[in-house]
C-alpha cells in the first residue's frame, strides 16, 4: 500500500478553541493551551503524547527534568518525530499501531467500538449516537483511545491467533472468548488525573518521569520500554509483547488490541493482556489503595464529580495518612513543582461504563466526567489541605442532612421520597461546583482567607436550602407543615470554625 495520512504532517490532534493540528505544529508553536475532545480522547492523546515525549527525552533525575524544561521537550519531540518519521503513516506498509496479519478478523463498524454511538437493537436517544463515517483524522484519534479504553465483549475477533500454541483467546472449551477491557478501562471505568499547565508544551514537562524516578518505584522491570510504533509486536504472546507489558510504554500505549483501518471500518482481535491493579500494575495516572486486603481503584461516577475527589487524590500531602489512594502521576509531579512557582492545574477525567456477562457499554447513568482545578505551589502544605478536608468534610455533612430532611419529607407526606431525594443532593453538588476553586484559594492560615471560607460557608448552606425548597414544595396545607417540620437547619456547620 502506498504511504498516507503522516501523523507528523497532518492535522488530526484536537485543541482546544483552535481545532486539529498535526504533531509537528503541536511541537512547534507553544501557545496551545489544551487537548480537546472528550475525557477519554483527551486521556489517551495525552498518554500517547507522553509516549513520545519519554521515547525522546526521558531526564535521568529531577535536576536534568528542571534544566529541560517545557521548551526543551518540545524540541526533542521534534527532532524525534524527524527521526521517526516514516513510522507514524496511518496507511502505508506499516501503518502506525496497526498489525496487517490481522486482516482474517472480521471487520467491525467504527460505532461497535465507540462507547457513546448506538448500534444493533440499540435505542437511539440523540443526534450524536447516531453512527457517522469517520474521516482520517478521528480514524487515528480512534485508533490510539482503542490501545487504552477498548470496551471489553464480543466485538473482537479473537478466533485469529498469531502466537503459535497461545490460549489467551480461548475459554476451557477451546472457543474464543470475549476481549478483556482495556487495561486504562478496567471493569468500571477508571479515573484518570495528570498535571495541567498553562500551556500543552507545560503539561507534557509537569508529567514526564525521570529514569532515577521509574527505578526507585520498581513497578517496570524494563524501564522506559521502547515505543510499539518503533517496535511492533509480530504476536499476543511474542517477546516483544511481553516487554512492554514490563515497561511505561507497555501503560502509555498498552496495545491491547490488533487493529487494520479498512474502507467501511477495521479489522479487530485482542491482543496484549496486561495486568491489572489487583495484580500491582495500573497505569500512573490512576489512583490505587494498596494499604487493604484488597487493592481499591478510584472509579470514575457522573454522581459524584471529579473535583469532590480532591482531597483523596491528594492525600499523599497529609502527614498523618500514610495510608490510601495514590496517585503516582500527581505525586511525583507535584514533588518538583513546589521550586517553580508557576500555577497548575490537577485535571481528572473517566468514563463510567456497565458491565453484563462480559459485555460492557455505556447506559443508564453512565457518562463521561471531568474537573480541573486550579493550584499555587505556594499554598501546597499541611495545614492548607487540612482545611480542604475540614471543609469538603462539612460539604459532605450538609449533602448527608439535606437527603435525610428531603426524605423525612416525603415520608410524612406517605410517599417513597429516596429518588427525589437523591436529585436533591445532586442539585446541592451542581450548585457548589461553581465555588469551588475560591474555596480552594482560600484555604490558607490568613485572617482574610478565614473570612471568605465563612461567607463561602453561607453560601453552600444557602444552596442546601434553595436545593430543599425546589423539590420539596409548600403550596399545600399538607406540603407547608411537612415542609416546616422537616427543613433543613444548618446552624452548627456555619457556627464552626471555619
Amino acid at each position: 500500500m502506498q504511504n498516507r495520512f503522516n501523523l507528523v504532517d497532518e492535522p488530526w490532534i484536537p485543541i482546544t478553541d483552535v481545532g486539529r493540528i498535526s504533531l509537528r505544529q503541536l511541537f512547534s508553536e507553544p501557545d496551545y493551551r489544551a487537548l480537546g475532545g472528550d475525557p477519554i480522547q483527551k486521556i489517551s492523546l495525552m498518554k500517547f503524547l507522553l509516549a513520545i515525549a519519554q521515547a525522546a527525552c526521558t531526564p535521568q533525575d529531577n535536576r536534568e527534568w528542571e534544566s529541560l524544561g517545557a521548551s526543551g521537550v518540545a524540541s526533542k519531540c521534534l527532532g524525534y518525530l524527524e527521526r521517526w518519521h516514516e513510522r507514524f503513516y496511518l496507511y502505508g506498509e506499516r501503518p502506525f499501531l496497526q498489525m496487517p496479519a490481522i486482516s482474517a478478523a472480521r471487520v467491525q463498524s467504527f460505532g461497535t467500538v465507540l462507547p457513546d454511538i448506538a448500534t444493533g437493537n440499540t435505542t437511539i436517544l440523540h443526534h450524536s449516537q447516531v453512527e457517522n463515517q469517520l474521516d482520517d483524522a478521528h480514524r487515528a484519534v480512534l485508533l490510539i483511545g482503542l490501545m487504552c479504553f477498548a470496551l471489553s465483549g464480543k466485538q473482537t475477533d479473537n478466533t485469529v491467533v498469531l502466537t503459535p500454541g497461545y490460549t489467551g483467546k480461548t475459554n476451557e472449551k477451546g472457543k474464543p472468548k470475549s476481549g478483556r477491557a482495556g487495561p486504562s478501562l478496567a471493569h468500571l471505568g477508571l479515573l484518570h488525573s495528570f498535571l495541567v499547565g498553562r500551556t500543552l508544551w507545560q503539561t507534557l514537562w509537569f508529567n514526564l518521569f525521570g529514569r532515577e524516578q521509574l527505578e526507585r518505584a520498581g513497578t517496570f522491570p524494563q524501564g522506559v520500554g521502547v515505543p510499539p510504533w518503533e517496535e511492533m509486536p509480530v504476536g499476543e504472546d511474542c517477546d516483544t509483547a511481553r516487554r512492554l507489558k514490563e515497561s511505561l510504554m507497555g501503560r502509555l500505549i498498552p496495545l491491547c488490541r490488533f487493529c487494520l483501518l479498512t474502507g467501511e471500518g477495521l479489522h479487530y482481535s485482542a491482543v496484549i493482556v496486561h495486568p491489572g491493579y489487583r495484580e500491582g500494575m495500573a497505569d500512573p495516572s490512576v489512583a490505587v489503595d494498596y494499604s487493604g486486603k484488597e487493592p481499591r481503584a478510584l472509579w470514575s461516577n457522573p454522581e459524584k464529580r471529579p473535583w469532590r475527589e480532591l482531597t483523596s487524590l491528594l492525600s499523599f500531602f497529609s502527614q498523618q495518612d500514610s495510608k490510601g489512594l495514590d496517585c503516582w502521576q500527581l505525586r511525583v509531579g507535584m514533588s518538583r513543582l513546589d521550586r517553580l512557582g508557576d500555577v497548575f492545574a490537577v485535571w481528572s477525567g473517566g468514563l463510567r461504563v456497565s458491565s453484563n456477562a462480559g459485555e460492557q457499554y455505556a447506559s443508564g447513568t453512565d457518562d463521561f466526567v471531568e474537573s480541573q482545578v486550579w493550584l499555587h505551589p505556594g499554598m501546597l502544605d499541611n495545614f492548607w489541605f487540612t482545611q480542604l478536608k475540614v471543609e469538603m468534610d462539612g460539604l459532605d455533612a450538609l449533602a448527608r442532612a439535606l437527603y435525610g430532611q428531603a426524605a423525612k419529607y416525603f415520608k410524612e407526606l406517605k410517599m417513597d421520597g429516596a429518588k427525589i431525594a437523591a436529585q436533591c443532593v445532586n442539585v446541592f453538588w451542581q450548585l457548589c461546583e461553581r465555588d469551588f476553586q475560591e474555596l480552594v484559594n482560600c484555604c490558607d492560615a490568613d485572617t482574610e482567607s478565614t473570612k471568605r471560607r465563612y461567607r463561602l460557608r453561607r453560601r453552600f448552606a444557602r444552596n442546601a436550602l434553595d436545593s430543599f425548597d425546589r423539590f420539596c414544595p409548600n403550596e399545600t396545607a399538607r406540603q407547608l407543615d411537612a415542609w416546616a417540620s422537616c427543613r433543613p437547619n444548618f446552624g452548627k456547620y456555619l457556627k464552626q470554625e471555619a
